[in-house]
């Protein structure tokens, strides 16, 4: 007997149009909440600017208060449509959706806080979903997993770092003194770290022969350290196995998405995955 296919509840289509960027429809509604987010931030940027504050301050509050509702009522029909909201709300992105429209209600209580909304350029990051660049997704997945392999050496290297440039820096303070700028160790420090990332903003300066001569070895010290951190990922990335690499699709009955690309059923509920068109 063939299975008569029952007819998609207003919420499930919703889901699919806000969740899922494979559809035309979800294409469309994220293409037109990326551009929201872009003139809203653009917007926040222009009243910035004190000569534009002062002479368009009415329609910058209205079109921020625009924005920030249309926001809001995207936020909270996403944890309506969401089958787990509880999920969604303390996903990456759940948080940054809440924390985009969180600074204009703020700025009721706090002048001022408004302008934190540009962490809604945040927001763009749904952008990777749009245009379906899943290999670029695949190699973000390779260098998180890199970084993550490598964390223990990445800490290694940064406590040699740091003693290194306590050690250059109490020295600094010993052999220059305030005469020459180099008037407490912590600004001593701030020196040896400059000095060490080869930035080198030269508002202080070792005058004596012997600071000059630690200042020359802080500085070949630098050039060698700044390429191991970047030894240490290229390393990992080398070794990372792209086997481990999951697709991002997510199942609509449970709303996990760590699945195999070729997947065809949800490992975790056993649902039938929606399929890529």
């Amino acid at each position: 007997m063939e299975k008569i296919n029952e007819p998609e509840s207003l919420r499930d289509h919703l889901f699919k149009v806000i969740f899922y960027a494979d559809t035309p429809a979800g294409r469309r509604f994220d293409i037109v909440l990326l551009i929201s987010i872009v003139i809203s931030v653009f917007i926040v940027m222009l009243d910035s600017i004190e000569e534009l504050h002062l002479q368009y301050t009415q329609i910058f509050t209205y079109c921020e208060w625009i924005f920030t509702i249309l926001f809001t009522l995207e936020y909270i029909t996403r944890i309506i449509v969401s089958r787990k909201p509880l999920t969604y709300i303390l996903s990456f992105y759940g948080i940054i959706d809440l924390l985009s429209i969180l600074p204009t209600f703020m700025s009721l209580v706090l002048i001022g806080s408004h302008y934190l909304i540009v962490i809604r350029i945040l927001r763009i990051l749904r952008i990777f979903r749009i245009l379906k660049l899943s290999r670029y997704l695949r190699a973000s997945q390779v260098l998180q997993i890199s970084l993550r392999q490598s964390k223990y050496k990445i800490i290694v290297f940064l406590e040699v770092v740091i003693t290194t440039v306590v050690i250059m820096g109490s020295f600094m303070y010993l052999i220059e003194g305030s005469t020459y700028g180099f008037n407490s160790i912590p600004r001593s420090i701030y020196w040896a770290i400059v000095t060490l990332t080869t930035v080198g903003f030269g508002d202080i300066t070792p005058q004596t022969v012997l600071g000059q001569f630690f200042a020359s070895i802080i500085m070949i010290l630098g050039y060698s350290i700044i390429a191991v951190p970047t030894g240490i990922i290229s390393a990992e990335l080398i070794k990372a196995d792209d086997s481990k690499i999951k697709c991002l699709r997510k199942c609509k009955g449970c709303d996990h998405g760590n699945h195999d690309e070729d997947a065809e059923y949800c490992k975790y509920c056993g649902k039938e995955l929606h399929q890529i068109r």
